[in-house]
């Protein structure tokens, strides 16, 4: 079982849907959670993506000369960036960071944001933008020198002067809900990335990806990502999910159900129809401590486990029969949570 943290580059807090007690993300409190996250033992950290967040390379290029084991799970942005000049920048990373770099493909999910970054494929069209870009990425960083000309895409002579240090090239994680989506997945991830959802949904994806890499040749593992509010009783992690969201307001829930309408993320989608903008916990709880609350005033993934020690690590073992290997995780503020779910779950899972 690997567990990845989370680096919250767009800010961070103890609530939900306010700015009271927000803490900015500013580049001393980022390296401190990156040396916590090495110090306790997590095997990585995700830096998100978005135009609310300071960006992924220049941060996680900071925070690899200040930490020694932890590896940075950094966005690529098919479209928004060259092919080629991406993988100079993987290939160069891995060598700084003695091997520490994880990639995440991130296609896009928000057409407002896409236009921001001068993009303006439709939902299906990234995804080919997508399968061009890491036709070409692939290639180049296994050593090649690439001639490429696609539909949306070319590249002459394309390569990079040294190769990474991981071999063919860092992996790839990768996660797309629509049928353009796991098409991609399927041909070119090495880690397919799941948000929160029941096990039982999720071992049904995991088996469906599985169908259609072996399509193409390929196997994948999986990950999957949560949130995580545990204390030392469960009914003390409950309490912490109600105060969470405290602050979240009918108010705070429809600006976000308005902002995700425009969303054509299917995973979007999936995730606010979680919750149904309830605050209701009966309706929160969508299965045994799995709960959507986060996603009442969240873009991304809204779900967390919430429960002692022994039921996170049960849930998280649970996800694990299904298939999942990788588990992304994070809490408010992520600083002390790191600490929280290092010390009480760690033991449980034998970390």
């Amino acid at each position: 079982m690997n567990l990845f943290w989370f680096f919250p580059t767009a800010g961070d807090g103890h609530y939900l849907g306010t700015r009271a007690g927000e803490r900015k993300p500013e580049i001393t409190y980022l390296k401190q959670i990156a040396s916590a996250l090495d110090n306790l033992g997590y095997d990585g950290a995700l830096l998100p993506t978005g135009a609310n967040c300071e960006d992924s390379w220049v941060t996680a290029s900071y925070l690899a000369s200040v930490t020694n084991k932890l590896k940075f799970l950094i966005a690529l942005r098919p479209g928004l960036m060259s092919p080629t000049l991406s993988a100079r920048m993987s290939a160069t990373f891995d060598h700084f960071s003695d091997g520490r770099l994880l990639l995440n493909v991130v296609t896009g999910g928000d057409p407002a944001e896409q236009a921001g970054f001068g993009s303006y494929h439709s939902h299906d069209e990234r995804y080919e933008v997508t399968d061009e870009y890491l036709d070409i990425w692939r290639r180049v960083m296994e050593g090649n020198q690439v001639d490429y000309k696609g539909k949306h895409l070319e590249v002459t002579g394309a390569h990079i002067p040294e190769l990474p240090v991981q071999k063919p090239y860092p992996p790839l994680y990768f996660g797309g809900s629509s049928p353009a989506g796991k098409a991609v997945g399927a041909k070119h991830a090495d880690v397919y990335l799941l948000w929160g959802q029941p096990p039982n949904q999720i071992k049904a994806k995991i088996q469906e990806m599985k169908k259609l890499a072996a399509a193409e040749g390929r196997t994948l593992t999986f990950g999957i990502r949560l949130h995580a509010i545990v204390r030392e009783t469960e009914q003390e992690a409950w309490d912490a999910a109600e105060r969470l969201i405290s602050h979240v307001d009918d108010a705070t829930i429809r600006a976000f159900e308005e902002r995700h309408a425009s969303f054509d993320s299917v995973a979007q989608r999936t995730q606010s129809s979680l919750h149904g903008g309830s605050k209701l916990r009966d309706n929160l709880e969508i299965s045994p401590n799995l709960w959507a609350g986060i996603g009442l005033a969240r873009e991304g993934a809204g779900t967390a486990i919430v429960g002692d020690p022994d039921i996170a690590a049960e849930r998280m073992r649970e996800y694990e029969e299904a298939g999942v290997d990788t588990f992304i995780l994070s809490g408010y503020p992520h600083l002390e949570e790191a600490y929280r779910f290092a010390e009480l779950v760690f033991p449980k899972l034998n970390k």
